[in-house]
């Protein structure tokens, strides 16, 4: 089973992953509270097939609930309807709340006492919170049952997951009790039950008359009560709303799972009503129908698969009946390390994006901390992170760009990659261009040859040397002639006046010329300690590296005959 921790913040949401397999919680990063804070974690959910999320309840040094409590519960309620309208992976994800306080307080000492320091803006602060916080739940899984299985004197079933403390206050049973003891102590041993008294008319037949005529009415009135008691109690759902939400939801979990309704194409009321009940949905088939008619609302039903809580009310049930149901299908997406924005545009299409919502949401400024480094005129280039990814038929394009922005935002924080781009003396921009330069050079070959790559390049900007990168080159040109109708041959694709001719202009190009692999990320912001300033890459696959041109120029008449005469 796998499970997902929540730290719920009103800034950042910790996230920490876990396996029941291994009961170990581990930090997994952290999502942003900006609005599609919920459909990240759906994603997340399904990327991760996970079973069991744990949210971390906030409570005082009391153990009482705090304003953050609230905040905490109306989030999780949110969540949840996304879940079951969403229900990732074909199944329902289930819910737990887990006591804590001081967390944050303990993840910082954890992380200051491993790291030496914190940088708050990472979320590592966040991500460990909710490690402690899945960690806690996982324990007191395991001591739950281990405490179920030691019981021999009064056979227990171990429970699947902890009951937590409810979050709706202390149990009032003693004072109930106390509270009736007290009316019966006083209520007269010897109190008189009212009796109906006749008439001073002695007539019998009169009062028998009366008698009748008082009973029925009796009857009648308490019958049409009752019945509409009977009539109102059968619209309730079959589990209340109350036993389905807060605190309660831990306890209930198995009663409130959502169940899958199918309504076959052309049914009728009577065939509707009859699912309903059969799969728990509704306590009354006879009710529903009646209410069905009386909202006329019975002809406009319609058929489609519907996830359905059995907690549902009458009125939310009629309205989703009347709207259908739409199922998302999630599918599959793929951009590779070194492909650029044309790459990805045709990948774009082939699932069956339009192309004029592509360049709208490429061209499009997002308000994304991983771009606050980028020009504003600068492109998306190199920012669209290399990843398989699930996406729901519904998303749009902006979404996708927006989850690409984020497992790049990922990467660079998890190995705080702009702190070391800065200490090389580059911004992050900056850095990412380097490496995309690097993921073309050598991002087919070992780890190590691409801090080489990149020290040498680095040197190279440090000493005022042209870059005199063929595949920068080979970029200007496919950006104004991919079919090669006016660069013909190397010699005038060398020529091209362009920023991106690094064996022109010394420094860096303008811009990213492809996306890099994480790999080339953290190996260019970790150059090795060599001093090259030449390299080449042989008709052997392997690299080949020189101090001075003349070793430069000896390596490639030995070992780069073919390769080296390849048209950009």
């Amino acid at each position: 089973m796998k499970l997902l921790g929540l730290d719920v913040g009103e800034r950042r949401i910790g996230v920490a992953k876990a396996d029941t397999s291994v009961r170990i919680a581990t930090p997994a990063g952290m999502i942003l509270v900006d609005g599609r804070e919920i459909l990240n974690i759906v994603k997340v959910v399904s990327l991760n097939n996970i079973d069991v999320i744990v949210v971390g309840m906030p409570r005082n040094l009391r153990g009482e609930q705090t304003k953050q409590s609230e905040y905490v519960k109306n989030f999780v309620k949110t969540l949840n309807q996304a879940l079951l309208l969403k229900k990732p992976n074909n199944k329902t994800v289930k819910i737990f709340f887990q006591d804590e306080s001081l967390t944050s307080v303990t993840a910082k000492e954890r992380l200051k006492a491993r790291n030496g320091k914190i940088d708050k803006k990472t979320g590592d602060i966040d991500a460990e919170a909710a490690t402690i916080i899945l960690q806690d739940f996982l324990e007191n899984v395991q001591n739950r049952i281990r405490t179920a299985k030691n019981n021999t004197t009064v056979p227990q079933k171990a429970p699947v997951m902890p009951i937590n403390r409810s979050l709706s206050g202390e149990n009032t049973n003693a004072d109930n009790n106390q509270a009736s003891a007290k009316k019966a102590s006083e209520t007269p041993k010897n109190a008189s039950k009212p009796q109906f008294k006749p008439f001073k008319d002695n007539s019998a037949r009169k009062w028998a008359i009366i008698r009748t005529i008082i009973i029925i009415t009796i009857i009648l009135g308490g019958g049409i009560i009752g019945v509409f008691a009977w009539y109102k109690n059968s619209l309730k759902s079959p589990v209340s709303e109350e036993t389905c939400s807060g605190a309660s939801l831990n306890e209930n979990l198995e009663i409130c799972e959502t169940v899958e309704v199918v309504i076959p194409e052309g049914s009728t009321l009577d065939e509707i009503a009859t699912i309903l009940k059969k799969t728990g949905i509704i306590k009354n088939s006879f009710t529903f129908k009646m209410n069905a008619r009386f909202k006329k609302t019975a002809s406009n039903l319609k058929a489609g698969t519907y996830q359905l809580s059995p907690a549902i009310s009458i009125d939310s049930l009629m309205d989703t009946l009347e709207k259908g149901s739409s199922s998302a299908t999630v599918f599959r997406f793929t951009a590779l390390p070194g492909e650029t924005l044309k790459d990805i545009k045709k990948r774009l299409m082939a699932v069956g994006y339009e192309e004029s919502e592509i360049d709208a949401a490429f061209s499009k400024n997002y308000n994304h901390s991983i771009l606050a480094d980028k020009p504003a005129d600068a492109s998306l280039e190199g920012y669209l992170f290399g990843e398989t990814y699930e996406f729901y038929t519904t998303d749009s394009v902006e979404d996708i760009v927006i989850r690409m922005l984020d497992e790049l935002q990922s990467v660079v924080q998890k190995n705080n990659l702009k702190q070391k781009f800065n200490n090389l003396g580059l911004t992050l921009h900056e850095g990412i261009i380097l490496a995309s330069i690097v993921q073309k050079e050598a991002g087919t070959l070992s780890k190590e040859d691409m801090s080489k790559v990149a020290q040498v390049f680095l040197s190279r900007l440090n000493q005022g040397i042209p870059l005199g990168s063929d595949v920068t080159v080979k970029y200007a040109v496919d950006q104004v002639d991919p079919n090669r109708e006016i660069y013909k041959d190397n010699a005038s694709a060398l020529s091209i006046d362009s920023c991106y001719n690094t064996r022109k202009n010394a420094g860096l190009p303008c811009g990213p010329i492809s996306n890099p692999s994480a790999l080339v990320l953290i190996s260019t912001a970790n150059p090795s300690d060599t001093s090259y300033l030449y390299f080449l890459t042989g008709d052997d696959g392997l690299m080949y590296y020189s101090n001075t041109e003349s070793e430069h120029n000896h390596n490639a008449s030995e070992h780069c005959k073919e390769l080296c005469n390849i048209s950009l």
